[in-house]
């Protein structure tokens, strides 16, 4: 009996793990397509030479190779600069449209055309990838730009949130997902009136509405864990839940031992309404529109709560500093890396010419225009640079290889902004005590670290 619940602990720990994990991947997957969104919106063209196109799942991709192929042949025969490059950029398309069978079952986004670099010279690019969600839109246009607006739609949030309207006819559980709202269950009780009447009346009467309230939060907080906690992995299925009452039910609801405490930590907010029922969900809605746009925001702060609880308690169950962090992450040591999402600094693999030796360096903007940082210290010896990448996209490429979670934050809470100005923008949240001041791994200031390669 005893073996057999541990198992169930094991498996109940690892389902939760996975559902952590996904969710994480998609927030790294946002991630990197905000950062791709931003600069393909940083670049023009001199003329109507930049193809953006999006294909959604189902379509087919003769269909678009068709279009560029006419695109093609119209412009063929047309002896201009700017046909030329429209030519060009069609019959690219065309070329890596050939390397993909079908649309892949998010759709396709792909760019391409003739850019405009910093230094006024002009370069073609191709961007082509698979949304992290389904993109169900189509769209092919020549313009001086890159049109990334349906792309920037998928940016929009899709957490689901839970909604319980109570009155003193029953109850109504919602769900909204963006700006879709569906209603689960409703059920209607029927509460006794309060009467005036006086003597065995007044307490028998008195003690029959306490009993129907009772059973009508009891019924309530049942329901809300049938509906709002995933029996796979016996976790909330939502982001956050809104209670809502015309009357002191919401309170009575939130602070009873009847109500699960996985979805008491999930709520949101607690609002007064004037109706129940759909009339009731719909005000509530509008009541909680400020605080479901912020949901990130406050997902941000209670992490960085968390990780500023570690230590003020001086738990030793924490990391900060390019350095440290690095450290900590080749031992396994972080259970959460967080990083801003702005983080400046780049990480360089360099090889000393002289002894062919291989070393990481992680430099800040301006150590990366210092070139004392490319020469061994001790000899002088330049060191070549081999590979040079913004330490963000190693982050998001590699945090699986060393166990970890990694939260992307920003400076828009007080909470971040505080993290980011006194702790460099990266820290994590430690599975074990661990005293970093016994490593006596030698680093500079641009945090080397000899590579095993």
């Amino acid at each position: 009996m005893f073996a057999r619940w541990k198992i169930l602990v094991l498996v109940t720990l690892l389902l939760h793990l996975v559902a952590d994990g996904r969710k994480s991947d998609k927030n790294i997957e946002m991630w990197k397509i905000k950062k791709l969104i931003q600069a393909v919106e940083s670049v023009r063209g001199n003329d109507a030479t930049m193809i953006s196109l999006i294909m959604p799942p189902g379509d087919q991709i003769s269909r678009v190779t068709k279009l560029l192929h006419d695109e093609f042949r119209t412009t063929w025969n047309i002896k201009s600069q700017v046909n030329r490059q429209s030519v060009l950029a069609a019959n690219t398309a065309q070329e890596r449209l050939k390397l993909y069978g079908k649309v892949p079952p998010n759709g396709l986004v792909l760019y391409t055309g003739t850019i405009l670099t910093v230094d006024g010279n002009e370069k073609t690019v191709m961007i082509d990838f698979e949304p992290f969600k389904p993109i169900n839109a189509s769209l092919y246009l020549f313009d001086r730009k890159f049109h990334t607006e349906l792309v920037n739609e998928l940016l929009e949030s899709d957490d689901k949130f839970g909604f319980i309207i109570m009155d003193g006819n029953g109850a109504l559980f919602g769900t909204l997902i963006a700006n879709t709202r569906e209603i689960l269950h409703k059920f209607s009780v029927d509460l006794p009136e309060e009467h005036r009447r006086g003597g065995q009346w007044a307490l028998w009467l008195a003690r029959l509405w306490i009993e129907k309230r009772h059973s009508c939060i009891r019924k309530t907080a049942e329901l809300a864990a049938q509906f709002f906690i995933n029996p796979a992995t016996n976790q909330p299925n939502i982001a956050g839940l809104i209670l809502a009452s015309t009357a002191d039910f919401k309170t009575e609801l939130s602070q009873s031992h009847l109500f699960d405490p996985r979805l008491q930590a999930k709520i949101l907010k607690v609002v007064d309404v004037s109706y129940g029922g759909e009339n009731g969900f719909d005000q509530a809605i509008e009541l909680s529109v400020e605080i479901l746009s912020n949901v990130k925001l406050i997902q941000e702060k209670h992490l960085i709560r968390k990780y500023f609880e570690e230590i003020s308690q001086d738990t030793g169950k924490y990391v900060f500093g390019v350095d440290d962090t690095l450290k900590a992450l080749e031992m396994g040591a972080v259970e959460t890396l967080i990083v801003w999402e702005n983080l400046d600094i780049n990480r360089y693999v360099l090889k000393n010419r002289a002894t062919g030796e291989i070393l990481t360096k992680h430099l800040s903007k301006e150590q990366g225009v210092d070139q004392s940082n490319f020469r061994e210290a001790a000899t002088s010896a330049e060191l070549e640079v081999q590979e040079k990448m913004p330490l963000l996209e190693w982050f998001a490429n590699e945090y699986k290889k060393f166990g970890c979670m990694l939260e992307f934050i920003t400076d828009k809470s007080q909470e971040g902004s505080q993290f980011c100005r006194g702790f460099s923008g990266i820290g994590g949240i430690l599975r074990d005590q661990l005293d970093m001041r016994s490593f006596d791994e030698e680093s500079d200031d641009g945090e080397v670290y000899e590579d095993s390669e």
